[in-house]
This record gives structure tokens, C-alpha cells and sequence, in this order.
């Protein structure tokens, strides 16, 4: 069915405004928003597809996820979000699949009461979808990069390695189970977590590039405030990873596993540094969400040639996975090093 652009917008997209804080949405040049008090958090990503996500996925799936990875970043900040605008590129006006799309993106917005308020559509080689979306968070209570210090553990929410996983078995045609295919498809943003954590962790990042990417950004970041360059040296052995990912992974080495989980991506867990001293607390606040926390290893100040992230083996012996993580133009890190991803 030939729709056009507009009238794609209008039956997709188009909606009474959900939020007192919009007082113009989706259907003019721009929206008009009441941000109200605090900082005004603000984050934009892209996915695109035969990049990040293999053709054939699930509209549905889409749509999720190209909202849930810019929440993610908004976790990441202790910020609650309010509004999101999208712009879509299609190969043509696939009413369809935008439909799906449009269930899967307006779904996850409304369990956090997000408001699509705008955005754009033009005609693509492949389908894309590039979303900003914009929050508040309290002045004072922010969560950055940053604040990571010597002696701060280093700790992450939830388990790691499941979408990474998921997407070598899709690529070896391998069935999988329900767990890793949501983790790759509807990765669930870690919001509630990241507002329990303002005032009490010292640096935060969401995983989406992987664990050994992400926290080197942390300690680079944080190693000027600190006042001297950061290392940080993570026990493998400590890595959470899920019952899914075991069992999927038995006939794997534990290197390829510890490839997966360190250096992998994708997972949109939190990785967030404090002191040892409050590491219950932690745990005590995210508890009530279900949310375990596990500590990895400890932030050290050291020199300028040691700075970065150190994998420590069982043995505790140095290990380095193959490469270091997702990169937007090589690719995800891997156990055969970076690929293009997607199948």
C-alpha cells in the first residue's frame, strides 16, 4: 500500500500528547516543551541496518531498541527521561514495517513515560533510525564519566556477554534461546538503576561499545580530576554472566567467553565506580529493582604507560581479549577480532 510521507507520520507517529510538559508534539516544525527545573539531560544514537541490526529483524525489535539505547545513555547520567524525537530513514514508505516499528518504539516510551514530540522522515539506502532523546536530572546528583578515583571499586549491574553471544549464534545459524535474543534485540535500559545511583556512585557508563572500551573512557575521563593517570585491574573470574549465556556457551573456552563478555558490546548494563566502603549500599539500593551488582576490581593510580584497563586471569595473569571492543567503523570486538556488524 503507497502511502506518502506525511500520511506515513500521521497513522505511525502521531499522537495527543501524553505529557503536561508538551505543549506542542509530533505534527508541526518543531515541538514547544515546558523543561521545568534541574539540568536537561540530552543524548542521540543511530542504529542502522546490516550494522546494528541484521536485516529480517523484527520491526518491532527495531523500534524497541533504537529507543532503549538512547535511554540507556540517559541511565548512565541518573537522569529520568521525558522527551524523544526520530528520524527515520526508509528504502521506500513500508507502512508495515513502520507500523511494527512505530508498536515496538512507542511501547518502551510509554512504560517510561518518554514523548515522541518530532522528527523527520526521508528515503534511505537502508532503513535507519537516529533518535535524540532529552530528560532532567536534579542539579547536583548528575552522574558522569569523571568521578572515578584511586581505590573506588569498579562494578556493573546485571550480566554481561548475552547480546554478544546471541549475535555470533544468529551469524552460525544456531537457534537461540528466548533470554540472549531479547538481550540483543530489547535490551532493557537501566533508568530505575541509574536514579538510585545519584549521590552515591562516582563515575557512571553505560556498556554499549563493552566493558574494556567503556571503563577505559571512565578512567581516561576521570584521570584529570584525579590528578594522576587510572588504571583499573578487573578479576575475569568476577565477570556476572547469565544461566542462558552458560549453557549457550558451555562448549566455548573460557577465553572466548571472557572475549565476549569483556570486549563484546552491546549489553546497556551499568558500569560505575565508588568506594569499597559502599558497596553495600548499593546493592541495598538496587535490590528492591531486582538488579544485582557485582564488583570487578579496583581503580589504582599508576603511570602514564600503565593507564587503562587490565584483564586479570583466574591466575592472575594478564589477558587481553582480541580486540578491545564494538567500534563504529571496524566493527564489535570478537574472538577473531573486529567484523562487520550484522550477519
Amino acid at each position: 500500500m503507497a502511502v506518502s510521507e506525511l500520511e506515513l507520520i500521521r497513522r505511525c507517529f502521531e499522537r495527543r500528547p501524553l505529557r503536561p510538559d508538551v505543549a506542542l508534539g509530533v505534527g508541526d516544525d518543531a515541538a514547544l516543551l515546558r523543561p521545568g527545573e534541574g539540568l536537561l539531560a540530552a543524548a542521540a544514537d543511530a542504529l542502522t541496518e546490516g550494522v546494528h541490526f541484521p536485516p529480517g529483524t523484527a520491526p518491532e525489535a527495531v523500534g524497541h531498541k533504537a529507543l532503549a539505547v538512547n535511554l540507556s545513555d540517559l541511565a548512565a547520567m541518573g537522569a529520568e527521561p521525558a522527551w524523544a524525537l526520530l528520524a527515520l530513514g526508509l528504502p521506500g514508505p513500508e507502512l508495515a514495517w513502520t507500523e511494527g516499528f512505530a508498536r515496538g518504539f512507542l511501547a518502551l516510551a510509554r512504560s517510561w513515560s518518554v514523548e515522541l514530540v518530532g522528527g523527520d522522515t526521508t528515503r534511505s539506502p537502508v532503513r535507519t533510525a537516529a533518535v535524540t532523546v532529552l530528560g532532567r536530572v536534579p542539579d547536583g546528583q548528575v552522574l558522569r564519566r569523571d568521578g572515578a578515583r584511586p581505590g573506588d571499586l569498579v562494578c556493573v549491574t546485571g550480566t554481561l556477554g548475552d547480546a554478544a553471544l546471541a549475535l555470533r549464534l544468529l551469524r552460525e545459524g544456531t537457534a537461540l534461546h528466548p533470554w540472549l535474543r531479547a538481550r540483543l534485540e530489547r535490551p532493557v535500559p537501566r533508568l530505575a538503576e541509574g536514579r538510585a545511583l545519584r549521590g552515591l556512585a562516582g563515575a557512571c557508563i553505560d556498556l554499549s561499545d563493552g566493558l574494556v572500551a567503556d571503563l577505559g573512557r571512565v578512567l581516561e575521563a576521570s584521570a584529570g580530576a584525579a590528578g594522576t593517570p587510572l588504571a583499573a585491574r578487573i578479576e575475569l573470574r568476577r565477570l556476572p554472566a547469565s544461566s542462558a549465556f552458560r549453557e549457550a556457551a558451555a562448549a566455548l573456552e573460557g577465553s572466548r567467553c571472557w572475549a565476549l563478555q569483556a570486549a563484546g558490546g552491546d549489553d546497556y548494563e551499568l558500569c560505575f565506580t565508588l568506594p569499597a566502603g559502599r558497596l553495600t549500599e548499593a546493592r541495598r539500593r538496587l535490590e528492591p529493582l531486582g538488579t544485582p551488582v557485582t564488583a570487578l576490581g579496583t581503580v589504582e593510580a599508576t603511570q602514564a604507560e600503565e593507564a587503562g584497563v587490565h584483564l586479570l586471569d583466574p591466575e592472575g595473569h594478564p589477558w587481553r581479549p582480541p580486540a578491545p571492543g564494538y567500534d563504529a567503523f571496524s566493527g564489535p570486538g570478537g574472538e577473531e577480532g573486529p567484523e562487520p556488524k550484522g550477519p
